[in-house]
């Protein structure tokens, strides 16, 4: 691409996002601190990528995605997965009217835009797959028909960390599926003195307008896929990938800690990621920090490791800072 061509981008991108400063505002009404999470739930919307939480209770993360919705004039549901949900309690199901002897269809939560999974390892495998072919067809079939579900629809899930008791885990292959897995952390002494002064009251939080419209969001993602990434970055991304499941080639003492590596969905996801984190910088470009911001969460859930890592006290999001500290970067 010619210089002239990334400059025409560059302000492409600078006037289409001028509204994820006001997106930003309009949340901070109601959410303090959490900016982490409100530009990763920001990238998964502009890449049609799904994202998995994972917090302690009582982290805002039910409410940050709520005022999300809010923010962006989308509908929004909240599923509480529990051990007894049924599949046709999150898809839909047929009734049948004995009157005329016909079946009608009754659509379920997962027809919106927005959906919190709360808990989703609480419910048993077959309710997991339910949600997650939703996530990755974008469509339900119930009975003999086949829906579409709503655009934009994006899908966030949260886990909790303890109580893992009575729980079933999502294997390895569905939380692939996850473009992002998130650590929503606690905050800080300043953040919470101020959320003790604004929400330590009976009033509900303050409310939020409205300040993009779907089909906008629709639009920008096309904007997004044209952002420029020059081959030096994709060759970075492919290194960080390669660097996952053959570390002995980039002189990276982790083979004994790596079980698995990044799959080439996690390449793709990395791509796409780095460019929605350049389009919220308001650049038109990639450069290498995006991907070095962004590739832990890309890759946190994505890199299996083994017992001696565990034995060491090693988490495959350590491994992942590894490789991105020891890479050389463009």
């Amino acid at each position: 691409m010619t210089s002239t061509g990334i400059e025409v981008i560059n302000q492409r991108v600078r006037e289409e996002s001028s509204f994820v400063e006001d997106l930003r505002r309009e949340m901070g009404k109601v959410i303090v601190g959490q900016q982490a999470l409100v530009d990763r739930m920001m990238i998964g919307l502009l890449t049609n990528g799904h994202l998995l939480l994972e917090g302690v209770p009582g982290l805002a993360k039910t409410l940050s995605i709520r005022t999300l919705a809010s923010a962006l004039a989308v509908s929004f549901q909240r599923i509480q997965f529990t051990p007894d949900l049924l599949p046709a309690d999150i898809v839909g199901t047929q009734i049948y009217n004995p009157k005329d002897g016909a079946f009608t269809i009754r659509k379920g939560p997962v027809f919106t835009n927005i959906i919190l999974a709360d808990e989703i390892n609480r419910a048993p495998a077959k309710v997991q797959s339910a949600l997650l072919e939703a996530m990755q067809e974008h469509q339900v079939t119930i009975g003999q028909e086949t829906f579409h579900l709503p655009e934009p629809f994006l899908v966030l899930a949260t886990q909790n960390p303890i109580e893992q008791e009575g729980t079933y885990p999502l294997p390895e292959a569905q939380v692939d599926r996850f473009m992002l897995k998130l650590n929503v952390t606690y905050p800080s002494l300043d953040e919470e003195r101020t959320i003790v002064e604004r929400m330590a009251r009976s009033k509900g939080p303050a409310d939020v307008k409205p300040v993009i419209q779907p089909d906008r969001i629709l639009q920008l993602r096309e904007l997004v896929d044209e952002i420029y990434m020059d081959d030096k970055i994709k060759e970075y991304i492919l290194s960080i990938i390669f660097a996952t499941r053959n570390p002995g080639d980039y002189d990276l003492n982790l083979a004994p800690y790596i079980r698995y590596g990044a799959s080439p969905r996690a390449t793709i996801c990395l791509t796409m990621a780095a460019r929605a984190h350049a389009f919220l910088q308001g650049r038109g470009y990639v450069t290498p920090q995006d991907v070095k911001s962004i590739a832990p969460d890309v890759l946190r859930h994505r890199v299996l490791i083994t017992y001696e890592a565990e034995a060491e006290e090693l988490t495959s999001e350590g491994v992942v800072e590894q490789i991105l500290s020891k890479l050389p970067v463009p």
